[in-house]
């Protein structure tokens, strides 16, 4: 019994790790939580850093979710599967609320994808499928995530994945989980202001996941591989 909740707050350490947060301090000399939305996702850093920083960071996110559920068990084999559901729960909920940024991480949308490309990985692939097509078709980032979220355990009524019954649970609950993180965006899309991704509105770039003002560098200066993306000052968008 030791071994395993040892084992769950390592994994909350884990997803713990605010990786765009110190991509962005170390590189850019940004705290992300005060450009854009103010989220630590991949999504938010893409906007303020450009994609050579929101790529390693979303790949890292993913590996805070894969990992535990992957390799923890190792360390535990006469733990029950429940224990491995506790690893990927552990890490998203470190993800999401990070000690090292008083608990303002990011949504969790990558480090829950990470942690079922272990559990179910054909039934992510379909949920990618909906994201990518979702993201497509209206620009929306926050829409293409809640709707991969829904599809997930439906995927895996029909996708071979160990668990059974269990991890389909699991699934359910995390998808309630993105939809209530994602609850902004929601007020939002119905009332039609979400901005798409991609598209610029009155000169500074597009956001989808909350919060006030524009990518970018402090005082509207570009970020270095932003594109150009500003962000607004004190008297409005630059």
């Amino acid at each position: 019994m030791t071994v395993p909740l040892l084992l769950v707050a390592l994994a909350y350490l884990l997803g713990a790790t605010p990786t765009s947060y110190w991509v962005g301090q170390a590189f850019y000399g940004l705290d992300l939580r005060k450009v854009g939305s103010g989220n630590l996702g991949a999504t938010n850093a893409y906007r303020a850093l450009g994609a050579r920083a929101a790529v390693p960071v979303m790949l890292v996110d993913l590996l805070k979710g894969w990992a535990p559920v992957a390799l923890f068990p190792r360390f535990a084999p006469e733990a029950s599967f429940g224990w491995t559901l506790g690893y990927g729960a552990a890490a998203i909920l470190g993800h999401v609320f990070s000690f090292w940024v008083r608990l303002r991480g990011g949504k969790g949308v990558a480090t829950s994808a990470g942690v079922f490309v272990a559990l179910a990985p054909w039934a992510v692939l379909v949920a990618l499928g909906v994201w990518v097509g979702a993201v497509l078709l209206t620009g929306y980032v926050s829409l293409g995530s809640i709707l991969a979220a829904v599809t997930l355990p439906i995927a895996m009524l029909f996708t071979p994945h160990p668990g059974g019954r269990s991890a389909l649970v699991f699934a359910i609950a995390l998808a309630l989980f993105v939809i209530g993180a994602h609850r902004s965006n929601i007020r939002r899309l119905l009332r039609g202001d979400e901005r798409r991704f991609g598209r610029r509105r009155g000169g500074s770039p597009p956001r989808d996941d909350g919060g006030p003002g524009a990518a970018g560098a402090p005082g509207g200066k570009p970020l270095p591989g932003s594109g150009g993306a500003v962000v607004s000052g004190p008297g409005g968008t630059r």
